[in-house]
């Protein structure tokens, strides 16, 4: 009776289930909420970060253009990163402390994202310790990609700039001590726009993999738009 049943029946039962867990996969997914990434202005960034004139700005902020000198003596400006998604931070080679965690971070970085073109960008905040050839030999020690990752140089002013208008993640101090700024842990995320879409502790390699997450995101973004 039953092998009778399921012959008669078989086909349809088999339609409902199908039906049932299609209908509950497209329920789920569209029930899911859609992600999106903020878009950092100054006004929602610590105000020891933040040059006290653009401290109550709350759009239209973008990375300001800049001309500074990558390890192998190349100039680098925006136009490098001209339509290009990446990630920026501010270090310097002599740093004892956070500096080689926040490199081995962005070489982990540099290691998953080998299959995108998403780029990575550092500054060094003693750009007069910090020359061309103490960026070249720092490195090829570390193993740089050059094809996908700067390491920058160039007048003090300008870097110190960026990080304090452009960036946003250097504290201001006074000029005769450790070189007039402190650059935080920060790692920037900053899309095609030259806005700024996430900031993460480049110490913590958790925070990396949210960073390679939130990447997926934007990079989804601009493929959907």
């Amino acid at each position: 009776m039953i092998n009778s049943f399921f012959r008669r029946y078989g086909l349809l039962i088999i339609f409902f289930i199908v039906f049932s867990i299609v209908a509950i996969s497209s329920f789920n997914y569209v029930q899911k909420p859609k992600k999106n990434l903020p878009i950092y202005s100054p006004s929602m960034i610590s105000a020891e970060l933040v040059d006290e004139d653009m401290r109550y700005i709350k759009k239209y902020h973008r990375i300001n253009d800049f001309l500074l000198f990558n390890q192998n003596g190349d100039t680098v400006t925006q136009n490098n990163y001209k339509n290009k998604i990446y990630v920026a931070d501010f270090f310097f080679t002599t740093c004892p402390d956070i500096c080689p965690i926040m490199t081995g971070n962005m070489l982990y970085l540099q290691e998953n994202l080998k299959d995108t073109n998403v780029m990575l960008a550092s500054f060094s905040v003693t750009p007069e310790i910090d020359n061309v050839e103490v960026l070249k030999k720092y490195s090829t020690e570390k193993g740089v990609d050059d094809s996908r990752w700067n390491l920058m140089t160039g007048e003090k002013k300008q870097i110190y700039d960026l990080a304090r208008k452009s960036f946003l993640v250097v504290k201001s101090i006074a000029e005769n001590q450790n070189h007039g700024m402190i650059h935080t842990e920060n790692f920037v995320l900053v899309d095609k726009e030259k806005r700024i879409r996430g900031y993460y502790d480049g110490t913590n390699l958790e925070e990396m993999d949210k960073l390679l997450d939130d990447i997926k995101t934007l990079i989804q973004s601009y493929e959907n738009s």
